[in-house]
């Protein structure tokens, strides 16, 4: 007898079986059932045909309009079978399948799976799967449950595997505590289960759902429930500036006033600097928000009692960036021991993984001595060679790029475990915030700050409109002939077609940086149009390029030299995509920008309308009108709000996409439970899973659900858990 342990193949033939784990996740018993219906068809109710889509793996259930078949040539028989909703009509195609043609006759109700592809500009399936007659018998009920299915293993395979392990229903040991399950009056997960995989009506659907997400929602938040708590009595330094210190001095001299929203983070962080545990703080704020300058308020909090605080960047690019941002920001307060250095300030050290010698000598002897307050750098920083004299704060720029296994590394330089603060400027929703990033505090910034101009967005098909690109060209010139600079953006540098990123990047990331769709030609490079552009449409301006494979100081030298205004048009790759503020760069031309994601797209265009002068954005693109890659750049021309873009790209992904999961190559944990959709539940579940450690932090008293978070924890696909 099979247990729930065993392998699936205990249950079912081996080809089966071999498809259920290697394509589908499946690999015991249990997560036989634990593979739920993905929807479910009314006996009689018939597919809505007309919204198919290429490329959806689908079963319809469907009418025969009518099947006639016909002999192409020697041994290649063909069938075309018409089917209907009554409405819409949709041809399948079946290659040597002539015994069909008597069981599809005209008026038979029948369910068809396969993938919908285009042929001839119109959509068909070719040799589906088909399930007619008897076999409906496989379902009791009135509900026809569809499952996650594949090419060679059709949806109604699926539900006889199923079939066979229901039973084991009742051996599923239940890991939510009886009075939590009482409290939200839920059902018992023995019965969840029969019910989600052989409902009788869509209230028994909609119960063993409710039941099986909140499942999943409070596993999650116990996991990191237990996180905050363990982070709540690890010891800190608390971190008080003096009145009259380096802080006070910094705000003196700051040329602008903060707006409200960065007063408001600026005193929840300053509140948790001040306690006697470590900070775990989540800073997320749109782009050009002014989270570099709060970021920066409390490194020189630390650094005024003592401290050192480490700024690590995911690119050379960015670290640059922001040690000279940083530096001018301070002016003397950053030149310490120096002439003209103010005797309350520091130094600013810089350490990437291409320097000089001497410049990397002078920079570690700054760390371990104290003489550097802040530190700035890559990577490199968390090499075996960096010591710290202090480390009071780790500030983490674009969390998303980095691994656990990189912020613990630079953690551990600390004698004292440091206040961490995390900043993304991909908006997260906050339902996101609270499963992938739930053992962290979050604060948002929304506000821009004053003196930011307007920024407009373009789409420029060119595709149906080749000349609206000469006329981009034109605009561009315009705004260097108005005295101001502009950047044009590719997908690739153009060394090879296989390069996938510029420099080493550690960890998942939230978005993806390419949108992978097929493409009739490679993307544009760096490479070839710089040439083209300099000899064609912007010759005689002062053209350059910029990519991650430059050598570090003809990075920086480009960089320094298109922020002095010595360039005019800056070719690049997305290595500007982040921290990169130059406000004099008014425009930016995006080629190929179907290929790019909608939340790096906002990024991209966050680098121009930064000073005074309105920004412009066109998004040149050879997708087709109605085409989903389109979509996307005319949601991203309709708005500037970084929140509602999140929340398109998000909607549009995979669950584990979402999570982080699908790039890093493993499945979702969350098999029902949507974090963008499902709000109640997860703060529902989030509240339980806090009350419940608050009295059993080591769940001694809940033994089946200390076992199923351990399960989890060892569990690979627990990875995007490890993202905070």
């Amino acid at each position: 007898m099979a247990e729930l342990g065993s392998p699936v193949r205990a249950v079912v033939g081996e080809k089966t079986a071999k498809e259920l784990s290697s394509r589908l996740g499946v690999h015991t018993v249990e997560d036989l059932l634990r593979h739920y219906p993905r929807r479910y068809y009314e006996r009689g109710e018939l597919t809505d045909l007309a919204g198919l889509r290429p490329g959806e793996l689908v079963t319809v259930q469907a009418t025969v309009a009518s099947a006639k078949g016909r002999q192409i040539r020697p041994k290649l028989h063909k069938l075309d079978v018409v089917v209907t909703d009554g409405r819409t009509q949709f041809v399948l195609t079946f290659f040597n399948k002539w015994f069909l043609e008597k069981t599809l006759s005209p008026g038979t109700e029948a369910l068809f799976a396969g993938k919908v592809e285009l042929f001839n500009r119109k959509m068909t399936l070719t040799n589906p799967e088909v399930y007619v007659g008897e076999d409906a018998e496989t379902f009791a009920g009135g509900l026809l449950p569809v499952y996650p299915a594949t090419t060679k293993l059709a949806s109604w395979a699926v539900a006889k595997s199923v079939a066979t392990v229901l039973a084991l229903a009742d051996d599923v040991p239940d890991p939510l505590p009886e009075p939590v399950r009482e409290r939200r009056r839920l059902l018992p997960l023995q019965d969840a289960l029969r019910l989600v995989h052989r409902p009788e009506t869509r209230e028994d659907v909609r119960r063993a759902q409710e039941r099986l997400r909140f499942d999943e929602a409070f596993l999650l938040q116990v996991v990191l429930a237990r996180r905050r708590a363990e982070a709540a009595l690890l010891p800190a330094t608390a971190r008080v500036p003096s009145a009259a210190g380096l802080l006070a001095a910094f705000d003196e001299r700051l040329p602008f006033t903060l707006t409200d929203g960065q007063q408001a983070v600026a005193a929840e962080i300053a509140a948790d600097l001040a306690r006697s545990h470590p900070m775990q703080r989540l800073l997320q704020g749109e782009v050009g928000s002014g989270k570099t300058v709060v970021a920066l308020r409390a490194m020189l909090a630390v650094v005024d009692t003592g401290g050192q605080a480490a700024l690590l960047a995911p690119t050379e690019v960015l670290a640059q960036q922001h040690h000279r941002s940083i530096t001018a920001l301070l002016g003397p307060l950053a030149e310490r021991g120096l002439l003209g250095g103010s005797d309350l300030g520091t130094r600013v050290a810089l350490l990437t993984g291409s320097q000089g010698t001497a410049a990397r000598r002078r920079a570690l002897l700054d760390i371990v001595s104290g003489d550097a307050g802040i530190v700035i750098g890559t990577h490199a920083l968390i090499q075996d060679t960096v010591d710290f004299l202090d480390l009071g704060l780790v500030v983490v720029d674009e969390q998303h790029r980095f691994g656990v296994e990189q912020r613990d590394a630079l953690r551990a330089k600390a004698a004292v475990p440091p206040h961490v603060l995390v900043m993304t400027a991909t908006p997260i929703p906050r339902t996101v915030a609270m499963t992938i990033f739930g053992d962290l505090d979050v604060s948002t910034l929304t506000e821009l700050p004053a003196g930011r101009s307007p920024l407009t967005t373009h789409v420029v098909p060119v595709g149906e409109k080749p000349h609206f690109l000469d006329r981009a060209w034109e605009r561009v010139r315009e705004e260097v002939a108005a005295g101001h600079q502009a950047y044009v953006v590719t997908p690739r540098i153009g060394e090879s077609l296989e390069e996938e990123r510029e420099e080493p990047v550690h960890g998942l990331r939230l978005v993806p940086d390419l949108v992978e769709e097929p493409a009739l030609r490679p993307a544009v490079a760096v490479l070839d149009i710089a040439p083209s552009l300099v000899e064609g449409p912007l010759a005689g301006l002062r053209v350059e390029v910029l990519h991650g494979r430059l050598p570090p100081d003809t990075k920086d030298d480009v960089m320094r030299r298109f922020a002095a205004g010595e360039v005019d048009v800056l070719v690049a790759t997305t290595v500007i995509e982040v921290g990169v503020d130059v406000a004099n760069a008014t425009a930016m031309v995006v080629l190929d920008a179907e290929r790019f994601g909608i939340s790096q797209l906002h990024q991209l265009r966050g680098r121009v309308g930064r000073g005074s002068a309105p920004g412009l954005c066109l998004l040149v693109t050879e997708a087709e009108e109605g085409s989903p890659s389109r979509e996307r750049l005319e949601a991203v021309a309709s708005t500037v709000d970084g929140f509602e873009l999140s929340r398109i790209d998000l909607e549009s992904r995979r669950e584990g996409d979402v999570l982080g999961a699908s790039q890093s190559g493993r499945r979702s944990s969350l098999r029902l439970l949507s974090v963008l959709r499902d709000v109640t539940v997860i703060e529902s579940a989030r509240d339980e899973a806090t009350a419940l450690v608050a009295t059993d932090p080591h769940l001694f008293a809940n033994a089946v659900l200390r076992r199923a978070v351990d399960a989890l924890l060892e569990d690979e696909r627990s990875v995007y858990l490890e993202k905070a």
